[in-house]
């Protein structure tokens, strides 16, 4: 299965995170040559998103990475949707709970110093947010036992349990 020409361009120049390959091709690539802008605005988008896993903890908005990225909050928006497959708020907390499920299964850290550690403001939202993408609540996920991933590298655990969006929950 091979991506639209016009996809195969911009993936050959930047890493793209799946999403829907017309809708990408309609919002960022038109159906003619890509543009330089649009790759100027790709570098800018990564270089968002690139922050958003590096400072997960911290108070990220929108407006602030639209700022960095030199687009408006709006555009900025729906251009990140258009190549990631998911809004920046979105992608932030999926981030931010991946950390929590690694901070969760080291069972040191209760479930309050977890949100507070991996940056959510608020542990109603963030075990809401959680369930929905985990499947479980924090309370039940740091319960459970966990051996078999603790020998497992970071890097593996990181791809066997990463939150998955739009689809059923991993249990891992």
């Amino acid at each position: 299965m091979t991506a639209p020409a016009p996809i195969r361009r911009v993936v050959g120049v930047l890493p793209v995170v799946p999403a829907s390959p017309a809708h990408r091709a309609r919002s960022l690539c038109e159906t003619g040559p890509v543009k330089r802008q649009d790759l100027d605005d790709l570098v800018r988008l990564r270089r968002a998103r690139d922050r958003m896993d590096r400072d997960y903890a911290e108070p990220l908005d929108v407006t602030a990475l639209a700022r960095d990225a030199l687009m408006s909050a709006g555009h900025f928006s729906r251009s990140f949707r258009a190549a990631f497959g998911e809004t920046p708020y979105s992608y932030l907390m999926t981030r931010r709970i991946e950390r929590a499920k690694a901070l969760l299964r080291r069972g040191d850290l209760s479930v309050t110093e977890v949100c507070f550690a991996v940056g959510c403001t608020s542990l109603g939202s963030f075990s809401s947010r959680f369930t929905e993408l985990v499947g479980e609540s924090p309370s039940t996920y740091r319960a459970r036992g966990h051996e078999p991933g603790a020998a497992m590298p970071a890097c593996m655990a990181k791809i066997h349990t990463r939150p998955i969006r739009n689809g059923p929950p991993r249990l891992g």
